[in-house]
């Protein structure tokens, strides 16, 4: 049967189909939010690895500051403000010397500036090479937009230096086969992904970057600055060894399956998370140089094949993308802990109903029991009499409960 709760004629859904609808957009929310329940600021946790951040244009019309979510929902409830899903290593900015005279409701005793922070021109509300906004007023039809996890940077699919969209590795329902993308200008960064076997990219993406050799190359060479976004990162190689497939078998290292990384004989760990293991041989060797920067689709878990030699941790570090050795900077881990939170939110809810129900009364429980049975009762007829090929309205609703109220009353 359709049900829509609507006068207006408009199109209609089951009710199954509205709150699986419900759900739906609650699962995104808390993804987007990362279980973030914004009831507190988040400055004093500090350079957060990864959460939600917002953009106030209000406040802030020039884009050079974030809030999160509590004080988006508490300081600048009205505001005109921009949602930027997530940020890495951030602090709440929310009533600092940015925002004039501006306080925080929720933390007003706040450093005049967060020094560690990064911007881009997403907290003006501008996204991709073209510098267009989302939604963009010009288009009836939004394109879709891929995030660098990198500079972090949304990209127009026709903006990201590929021949054609085929290129993008998706499945055949259009759904993303990669787990995170790097644009073209981060890839220059670390254009020695490229020298690690081919399963690090995702199946069906761009060809492999040509590799020459060259001989007398230092490991590291200009370091970008910390604060780089899309198109203003330099053109930086890191000179490791010509690499084949058979890059790990020559390295004396085994792929271990299942989403582990390499394990380097003798002095390997087995803690993933950990971007402190020390290595005694380097994956990917030394004398050689990737010459052109493409964008990268990744492969899922392919943080957890990156070398963590002393070498390739310095080399990291210099480039100050050390944070692509931690599992927990990921969109994908960030989303998993937001389902965990969630599950546990869920479950604290349905014990917090039992228990509730529990420490009832005899009378009280037996009131509940029946006022679900009559509204169980009155809705099982109010369907029988019903033309199904007709949608439920709104008062259709208010008459199931005025019929209850009635009832009640003869009671």
């Amino acid at each position: 049967m359709s049900a829509e709760f609507d006068d207006d004629g408009e199109q209609t859904m089951s009710i199954n189909e509205y709150l699986e609808s419900i759900e739906e957009e609650e699962l995104e929310a808390d993804l987007v939010l990362g279980g973030d329940e914004g009831d507190e600021c988040t400055y004093s946790k500090g350079y957060m690895k990864r959460q939600a951040i917002f953009s106030c244009l209000t406040c802030t019309p020039n884009g050079n500051a974030g809030i999160c979510t509590a004080c988006c929902l508490s300081c600048h409830d009205g505001h005109e403000v921009l949602e930027l899903w997530t940020k890495r290593n951030f602090r709440c900015d929310c009533g600092n010397s940015k925002f004039g005279e501006f306080s925080c409701k929720l933390f007003p005793n706040k450093d005049v500036e967060n020094i560690e922070n990064s911007y881009n021109h997403n907290f003006k509300g501008l996204y991709c090479t073209c510098n267009r906004p989302y939604p963009d007023p010009d288009l009836q039809e939004q394109v879709e937009m891929i995030q660098c996890c990198m500079c972090e940077d949304w990209f127009h699919e026709e903006h990201i230096s590929l021949n054609s969209p085929n290129e993008i590795p998706r499945d055949e329902e259009g759904e993303p086969l990669y787990e995170d993308f790097i644009c073209k200008a981060c890839s220059a960064v670390c254009s020695f992904l490229t020298l690690y076997p081919k399963t690090i990219r995702a199946a069906g993406g761009q060809p492999v970057a040509p590799v020459t050799t060259s001989k007398d190359k230092s490991v590291v060479e200009d370091i970008p600055p910390k604060d780089g976004g899309a198109g203003k990162l330099e053109n930086n190689v890191c000179s490791d060894s010509s690499i084949k497939d058979n890059l790990v078998a020559d390295a004396n290292c085994e792929s271990v399956s299942d989403g582990k990384k390499f394990v380097l004989g003798e002095s390997s760990q087995n803690d993933d998370s950990s971007i402190a293991s020390s290595h005694a041989t380097c994956i990917l060797g030394a004398d050689s140089v990737v010459s052109e920067s493409k964008p990268l689709f990744l492969s899922k878990n392919w943080r957890d094949t990156l070398c963590r030699c002393d070498k390739c941790l310095d080399m990291h570090k210099q480039k100050h993308i050390s944070y692509l050795l931690d599992k927990e900077d990921s969109i994908a881990e960030y989303e998993k802990t937001a389902k965990q939170k969630r599950e546990e939110k869920l479950q604290q809810r349905e014990g917090a109903a039992v228990n509730f129900f529990n420490n009832l009364g005899h009378v009280e429980k037996m009131e509940i029991l029946n006022g679900i049975a009559d509204f169980t009762d009155e809705f099982r007829s109010f369907l029988g009499s019903v033309d199904p090929s007709k949608a439920i309205t709104a008062a259709d609703v208010n008459q199931i409960f005025e019929n209850l109220k009635n009832k009640r009353r003869r009671v």
